[in-house]
């Protein structure tokens, strides 16, 4: 099942993703929800989420420490909430698990549930058939796609915020942990769109100067008729390319669409670019695929 046929492999290439339904079983996705929703049952909330400041300064102070926890987020379990879901004294408005956007970005490293999908049996012999020397995760997001109020993501190619030297060397993995649906925001590609390079790129500030990050270059503007849909049943694997270009929509609907995402990138021989956002740290090399 996790190894591609010469077909399958042809079609990645060509369109810049590829859907593998059933790829996990629905035990396996309940044991991730349920590890996800303890997780959430214990997180802190923290300060720079809660509270609503009023004069510029303060609330430049609160960018400033809304940036650094997720630039410092790349070896750690960290939240990151949905717009307008706490009042100005930073209370709840809706129930707080209901209020996540996601969870990132270490979830791979540290958690003995999203550690154990990332580097199964499965997702090992799927690297190898991709024909990937020496990958390594660099990064891993749960995403909740809240009912009613799922933020749409508007089109971007991962190795904007992931840039690698050359280009091709970074992979998302993007697993349906529930239905993804035409309704509830599952994804769209332009499929082909992963060969002429990386318009736009997210570059981490020098340290101590803000903003914390900073856009090169710019989204072009895009047909939306050259869009796809992609919707998948509970247990589907996506791959995608670093820089195939992708979106998806708001979820209007009252179901969740949850999912579990890791980046893998081929190590050997490339270059991580010092710029990007997220950066190994000596607490957490960007760990090897391969067990």
């Amino acid at each position: 099942m996790a190894c591609l046929s010469p077909s399958q492999l042809q079609k990645f290439q060509q369109d810049g993703f590829l859907v593998l339904e059933g790829f996990l079983s629905a035990e396996e996705c309940v044991a991730m929800q349920q590890r996800i929703g303890e997780i959430v049952t214990e997180m802190d909330v923290p300060l720079h989420c809660r509270t609503e400041f009023s004069t510029q300064e303060e609330e430049q102070l609160r960018a400033q420490g809304s940036t650094d926890y997720f630039l410092s987020s790349g070896d750690k379990i960290r939240f990151f909430f949905e717009k307008g879901v706490f009042d100005e004294k930073g209370n709840f408005l809706v129930p707080p698990e209901k209020s996540i956007n996601k969870i990132g970005h270490a979830l791979h490293a540290h958690d003995p549930v999203f550690k154990s999908i990332t580097h199964s049996f499965k997702v090992q012999t799927l690297a190898r058939s991709l024909g990937l020397q020496m990958p390594v995760v660099v990064q891993s997001m749960y995403i909740f796609k809240q009912p009613h109020f799922g933020g749409e993501v508007s089109p971007h190619q991962d190795a904007s915020f992931l840039y690698t030297e050359p280009l091709g060397r970074v992979l998302g993995v993007w697993i349906a942990v529930e239905d993804a649906t035409l309704e509830n925001g599952c994804l769209w590609f332009i499929p082909g769109s992963h060969t002429s390079g990386v318009s736009r790129r997210m570059v981490r500030a020098p340290v101590g100067s803000a903003p914390g990050t900073s856009f090169l270059g710019s989204e072009p503007a895009r047909d939306n008729s050259l869009f796809v849909p992609t919707p998948v049943q509970r247990g589907a694997l996506v791959l995608i390319h670093g820089e195939v270009v992708h979106k998806s929509k708001q979820n209007l609907s009252d179901r969740s669409r949850q999912a579990y995402t890791f980046h893998l990138m081929e190590a050997s021989g490339t270059t991580w670019s010092p710029e990007n956002w997220l950066q190994p740290t000596a607490e957490l090399p960007f760990p090897q695929l391969y067990t």
